[in-house]
Formats: C-alpha cells, sequence, structure tokens
C-alpha cells in the first residue's frame, strides 16, 4: 500500500501534485491545521504531514500519530512543531531552508522604505483627502548606516541590496569571519557598536536563549537618538514594550514589525504607538517562495517516504541505514565535540579543523564532519543541523578542514576538533570506548576522560592548592549536587581545567560566587 500523506495547510496545487506522480496517496484538506481536534482524530491514518504556519504538531497530535513518519514545514521556522516529542516517537521533522530567503530579505528592505519615508501614514491621510506634506518628512537612505544583527542567508542578501542603495553596512555575527566580511562589503562590528553607530538596524537571527529580547530597553537606551528598527525575523527578538516607550518617547524615529512574540496578533501592546509600520508575518509571503518552499518539502517528504533519503531534518542525521551501526556513536561523538567547543566560543570562528585518527578515519567522516559542524554551530544557530550546517558555515566564511591519518597513540579510533576564531584556538578530542559511548579526552592539550552530561560546569582555574576544596564548598552551600568530577592540568602550578556533571541547571546566582573564587580564570555552563 502506498504511503499516505496528509496536507493540513494551503500548498501550492503544483506540491500536491508532486506527491501524486511519485505514487503517493494524499489528502489535500488546507483548512484542517485550524481545526485541532479533528486533526488529532485522523492523523494516526497517515505517514507524512506537510505543513506550513497555520498547523500547531503539538504533543497531543504527535501522540495520536501512531504512523506518522515524517513532518514536513513547508518554510523555515519550526516553532510550531514539538520537535523532541516528534523526535521522541522515531518521527522525522523537515524544514526548507533556503526557499524563502530572497523573499524575507526584500521584505525586510521595504520595511526600511516605508518606515523612512513613513509611506503607510501618509498613504492613508492622502487618501482621507487631506494634504500633510510636512507632516511626512522622511529621510535619504543614501550615506545612512545599517546595522544587521545575523549575517546569514537573509542577512546577507539585506546587506547586498543596502549597499545597492549606497548605505554603509555594519554587522554582527559571532560566526562571521572577517574574510567573509570582506566578501559582502561589509564592516564586522560588536553588538555595542552595532547599537551605538547604526541610524537602521535590522533582524536577521533566530530566537535563542542568548537572542531573546537582543534588542531592550538598556539597548535602545545606547542607540542613536532617531533610530528606526526593522524586526521580519522573529517575534521576542525586540522587548515589544521597550519598543512601544522608545516610540512614544521619540527615541526610536520608526520600526517596521512583521513578526510578533505572539501570533495571530490581533492585539499587542505596539499597536496604535507612532511612526509604526505593522504587517501579519508576510516576510515569506510572495507567490515565488510559497511555491518554492512548496516543491522543496513535497519532493523531501517524497524521497523520505519511498527511498528513504533525508534531506533538511532536524533531527536525524543524514546517514544510510548500512552504516547507521558503526557510525551513529561516532556522530554523537562529533556533535558533542563539536557543541563542546561551540558553548566556549564567544568570538567570531574563523576556522574549524577536525582530525580523525585510526578506525574513524575509514568511515563515512563527511557526515561526521556535518555532525562535528551541526554541533558548533547549534548553541546560537538552534534550527541547524547536519544537513544545513555546511553551507551555513561557508556563508560566514568560516574554513572547514577535515584530516585522517592511521592510529598513532593508545586509541583505536580518535577524533579531535579545533575551531580557531578572532582570539585564540580551542581543542576537543574524544573517541568511543568498546561500551559505544563516546567519551571527551582531551580539551585545550589537557588530558581528562569524562562522558558528557546533560548538565556540566566548566571551569579553568590556576592550578594552586585549596582551590577543589573552595570550588566544592561553594557549590555544597548553594545545594549544588556533584555527580561526577574530572580534572586535569598541563603542568604543576600552571593552567587546570575542571569538569564538573551536576544534577540540575545551576543558577546565575550561583555561577556568580565561583566566578569570584580566588583563582577561577573562566567558568561556563554547559549543556548536553
Amino acid at each position: 500500500m502506498a504511503p499516505k500523506v496528509l496536507i493540513s495547510d494551503k500548498l501550492s496545487p503544483t506540491a500536491v501534485q508532486i506527491f501524486k506522480d511519485r505514487g503517493l496517496d494524499v489528502d489535500f484538506e488546507p483548512d484542517l491545521g485550524k481545526d485541532k481536534d479533528r486533526l488529532a482524530e485522523i492523523i494516526g491514518r497517515y505517514d507524512g504531514l506537510a505543513i506550513r504556519s497555520a498547523t500547531k504538531v503539538t504533543e497531543k497530535i504527535i501522540a495520536a500519530a501512531d504512523n506518522l513518519r515524517v513532518i514536513g514545514r513547508a518554510g523555515i521556522g519550526v516553532d510550531n512543531v514539538d520537535i523532541p516529542k516528534a523526535t521522541a516517537r522515531g518521527i522525522i521533522v523537515m524544514n526548507t531552508p533556503f526557499g524563502n530567503s530572497i523573499t524575507t530579505a526584500e521584505h525586510a528592505i521595504a520595511m526600511i522604505f516605508a518606515v523612512s519615508r513613513r509611506i503607510p501614514a501618509a498613504d492613508i491621510s492622502t487618501q482621507a483627502g487631506k494634504w500633510e506634506k510636512s507632516k511626512f518628512v522622511g529621510v535619504e537612505l543614501t550615506g545612512k548606516t545599517l546595522g544587521v544583527i545575523g549575517c546569514g542567508n537573509i542577512g546577507a542578501i539585506v546587506a547586498e541590496r543596502a549597499i545597492g542603495l549606497r548605505m554603509k553596512v555594519i554587522a554582527y555575527d559571532p560566526f562571521l569571519s572577517a574574510e567573509r566580511a570582506s566578501d559582502l562589503g561589509v564592516e564586522k562590528v560588536d553588538l555595542e557598536d552595532l547599537f551605538r553607530r547604526a541610524d537602521i538596524i535590522t533582524l536577521h537571527t533566530p530566537l535563542t536563549d542568548k537572542t531573546r529580547n537582543i534588542i531592550d530597553a538598556d539597548a535602545i537606551a545606547t542607540m542613536k537618538d532617531g533610530v528606526r528598527l526593522i524586526n521580519c525575523a522573529r517575534g521576542g527578538l525586540i522587548d515589544e514594550q521597550a519598543l512601544r516607550d522608545a516610540l512614544e518617547s521619540g527615541k526610536v524615529a520608526g520600526a517596521g514589525i512583521d513578526v510578533f512574540v505572539e501570533e495571530p496578533a490581533t492585539e499587542n501592546v505596539l499597536f496604535g504607538a507612532p511612526n509604526l509600520v505593522c504587517t501579519p508575518h508576510l516576510g515569506a509571503s510572495t507567490t515565488e517562495a510559497q511555491e518554492n518552499v512548496a516543491l522543496q518539502v513535497a519532493e523531501q517528504m517524497s524521497d523520505y517516504l519511498i527511498d528513504g533519503a533525508v534531506t533538511n531534518a532536524l533531527n536525524m542525521p543524514s546517514i544510510s541505514a548500512e552504516e547507521a551501526p558503526r557510525l551513529t556513536p561516532f556522530v554523537k561523538l562529533a556533535e558533542q565535540i563539536g557543541s563542546f567547543a561551540g558553548q566556549l566560543t564567544e568570538s567570531g570562528l574563523r576556522r574549524v579543523r577536525v582530525e580523525f585518527e585510526g578506525a574513524v578515519a575509514d568511515m563515512n567522516t563527511k557526515a561526521l564532519m556535518s555532525a562535528a559542524l551541526a554541533g558548533l554551530l547549534q548553541p546560537l544557530l538552534q534550527t541547524v543541523n547536519m544537513v544545513s550546517a555546511p553551507s551555513l558555515a561557508r556563508e560566514r566564511g568560516i574554513g572547514v578542514e577535515e584530516s585522517k591519518r592511521d592510529q598513532t597513540g593508545i586509541y583505536d579510533s580518535y577524533m579531535r576538533l579545533t575551531v580557531e576564531t578572532d582570539r585564540q584556538e580551542r581543542s576537543v578530542a574524544g573517541t568511543v570506548f568498546s561500551d559505544g559511548l563516546p567519551r571527551i579526552i582531551q580539551v585545550k592539550g589537557i588530558n581528562m576522560e569524562t562522558s558528557l552530561k546533560p548538565h556540566m560546569l566548566y571551569i579553568t582555574n590556576q592550578d594552586k592548592p585549596g582551590f577543589i576544596g573552595r570550588l566544592g564548598s561553594a557549590l555544597g552551600d548553594a545545594n549544588v549536587n556533584i555527580a561526577t568530577f574530572t580534572l586535569g592540568r598541563h603542568e604543576r602550578g600552571g593552567d587546570a581545567i575542571a569538569l564538573i556533571a551536576i544534577d540540575e541547571p545551576i543558577s546565575d546566582d550561583v555561577l556568580a560566587t565561583v566566578r569570584k573564587l580566588d583563582g577561577v580564570v573562566q567558568v561556563k555552563p554547559l549543556a548536553f
């Protein structure tokens, strides 16, 4: 029997035909996403679910999806899919990360024009029979400084268009290398410098714990008087109340907002603010983009349901069935050492080098490289996966190197990832033991063997007597339970590292206490 696919949102008729031409049984119900109860009632009949943004694939829907094997999101954002629950049920979640980049970038440019020339308000006034030329005096874009926060695929297109408008472009992106910035013709700056210098600021970054409210009242206070803000990326990047206050006071001269914390945004604290232009999440809403992402998701889902091929999956690596049993633990190792390095990286990445030694060098190192890059980029780009990681690295001008060699040390297989940033070079190495579990065996050239746990604390310190006791007391006094405690050092009295597994995430207050301990150089909470 042919696999069954349900399309519960509005998708191009051409996409529907692709499923049919590939031999799949398709039900096209474009308004079903609005009826959660009925979707939960019938989802168990289907092998695949194709959606856009209207369908919310919640825990309830996934619990009822007894036969579902793949969810395909026509578009980049998967905020409407409970990916952890889907993963737990073995359901692959795919998206189409590059199909609407030009459309979203063009909408941002359109919003810059609309806000700078106050076009929507002028239109309403003129059509009301008024002639208020002096009321709607705007500003030229030529010669103005545009600050781009997030210079990936979409941000780079915005920068290119802005340069064509004779604007000066400065960009903040932790993963943007100096070489890539030069190629784009933008100046790479830190976030504080961007806030201070930009006449117009546009956001093109995913919503993560690090980027949530990246523009808040404190950030706005450091900006130029009369700055203009554009958000066509994700709701939650701007503190909406802070923006409302800044528009009221005139600190922010205008704002163009396409995305909101709560959507659909039928009510919002921003509505009615002066010099505000709002659109209902139209960034990807062009005929061309809708068609592109629909066709891509249809092809990807068909490839998987018919041939087992996996493309643009957010929760599954691209590994063939034959090599999976042997390769899977090394994929996990690669992701872990990448994540380890990524969580410790605070400045721009320039180069990544992964060395494979021994038996692992004869495996599918392309998949392992992708896994390592995905782990490395994940802390700031939450939707990155093994498929998209290499292209995301290329977009940001991050050099990627791979080397292989025969076994030279005591380990049958050895993998080391080295990252070079604008400030330093850091390496993390690991292996897989006979139990099939990955282990970290070296950090920054310091030998130390440990397995990575969900919650960990990474500490670099000066190797001096009494430090371990002070650290243990500080954690104990804060009621932090230590599961494992691994130490390593270069030499007596030199640099030392502690890797501590703890039972729960550590609070900011406890982190601040640890940072104040005598001898502490760096403290970082890690999550795996």
